[in-house]
């Protein structure tokens, strides 16, 4: 087993609290944790549609809480009940998703289309105009004209700073105002289906599942769907999840050994924000590893640049303006990310202090890249881990950031477990490409174990 395998070990203090009573501990932990963080939100937050979130998913989160309480009832009165066990779990995190992110959502969607203009954060509307525009004239963008006539108030929603297949979720607002045409139901649809996608091809083929891989890709769905970080975003923005799924499939279908899906994976998710990007850089250093980079490439690298083309074509500076100038703080206003992470401490309290905090940030850049160009990573595991912590790192130390982004290394770094080998030992039979090179034997000078 190589070293980058040996660091995706999951530390035992962390399994014994994860598999305690089969489980439902942590659940029940988690639901009745993110009902008190909701019924905080619903009473203290200063934005309207979190305070309308929190006051109707408070109550899903105790309901999934009262669920698991009489799942740990079952399990004490026969430790092989149906009810506690995996099916069970699941049902209830499909209702406490229903609970805490569905419904406040079509809520605040059907509120929004009856005329409440607080119903939806501004990222909702920015991409809604964006399909509009797509509709329209073919590009999703403002040019720098353009942004500069409107009031100075609508300056801010005049920026686009997606990247163009983030519009496609705004189309349906082009056609209809309604409920169903709300950018954030699009959302729910496309992260439900590359979750399911990603649960499906890391479901376990050994059926008494000695790995415990499939209770570890419910505990990474739960990350990515119930923890209150990610139903709230979903709910009231929501433009981040569909990114988040499709990266969490791309590490699952590495993790089954298939680069070329993994590549198309990642690359629709860079397609939607940049937010991706640095997930399929880590993937293409992985896929190097498999002599297979060329192939996870062409998707990681080829869709974005395809979803791009069109509006390099119509309007090249209102893509730059959008995509490049704005986020790097050079546009006519400035982003209203500003939570007070390090990053932006220094950006604020030091002289010169955006000149430190991008040093930071390029420096955390430069040890990850020496990272993998000397010892990149051999797993899908390994691969998710690097990506959850670069991007931590990278939240924290960029200028102008979101509390919300953290939804990201949160979700990376709870799925790891999920994407382990399920051989003992760390092996896997290999497959294509894979198994004519285990079949020529291991390189010369090293053992098989290497």
């Amino acid at each position: 087993m190589t070293a980058a395998d040996r660091t995706t070990r999951t530390p035992a203090s962390w399994r014994r609290i994860d598999r305690a009573a089969g489980g439902l501990a942590l659940d029940i932990g988690l639901y009745a944790a993110s009902a008190a963080f909701a019924a905080v939100t619903a009473i203290s937050s200063t934005l309207p549609p979190h305070r309308a979130w929190g006051t109707v998913a408070a109550f899903g989160y105790l309901l999934a809480a009262v669920a698991v309480a009489g799942q740990l009832a079952a399990r004490r009165r026969d430790a092989a009940s149906s009810l506690a066990g995996l099916p069970g779990r699941w049902a209830v995190t499909g209702l406490a998703w229903a609970a805490t992110t569905v419904l406040p959502l079509i809520q605040q969607g059907a509120q929004r289309a009856g005329g409440r203009t607080d119903r939806a954060q501004e990222e909702v509307v920015v991409v809604e105009h964006a399909g509009t525009r797509l509709a329209e004239t073919g590009t999703p963008y403002l040019g720098h004209d353009a942004i500069a006539a409107l009031p100075t108030d609508e300056r801010l929603l005049g920026y686009t700073p997606y990247q163009p297949g983030m519009a496609l979720f705004g189309l349906p607002r082009a056609v209809a105002d309604g409920w169903w045409t709300d950018a954030r139901l699009w959302f729910v649809v496309a992260t439900a289906l590359a979750l399911a996608l990603a649960v499906r091809a890391l479901r376990p083929t050994d059926p008494t599942d000695p790995t415990g891989r499939a209770a570890a890709a419910l505990r990474g769905v739960q990350a990515a769907t119930v923890l209150p970080i990610c139903a709230l975003t979903l709910a009231t923005g929501g433009d981040d999840l569909p990114v988040l799924a499709l990266c969490l499939l791309a590490l699952a279908l590495a993790a089954v050994d298939r680069p070329g899906r993994a590549g198309l994976a990642v690359g629709l998710a860079g397609a939607l924000k940049l937010f991706a990007w640095p997930v399929a850089l880590v993937l293409i250093a992985w896929a190097a590893t498999r002599r297979s980079s060329g192939r996870l490439a062409a998707g990681a690298l080829g869709v974005p640049a395809l979803a791009l083309l069109p509006a390099l074509l119509v309007d090249r500076d209102a893509l730059v303006e959008n995509v490049l100038r704005f986020p790097l703080g050079h546009g006519l206003v400035t982003s209203p990310a500003q939570s007070p992470f390090p990053g932006q401490l220094i950006a604020t309290a030091l002289p010169a202090g955006r000149v430190v905090a991008a040093a930071l940030l390029v420096a955390v850049g430069v040890g990850i890249a020496v990272r993998l160009l000397r010892r990149p990573p051999r797993t899908a595991a390994a691969t998710a881990l690097i990506c959850g912590y670069g991007l931590l790192a990278a939240i924290l130390l960029m200028p102008s950031t979101r509390f919300g982004y953290l939804l990201y290394p949160a979700a990376l770094l709870v799925w790891a477990p999920a994407l382990a080998r399920p051989e003992p030992g760390g092996l896997r039979p290999p497959t294509g490409r894979s198994r004519r090179t285990a079949d020529a034997g291991p390189p010369a000078g090293r053992t098989p174990e290497e």
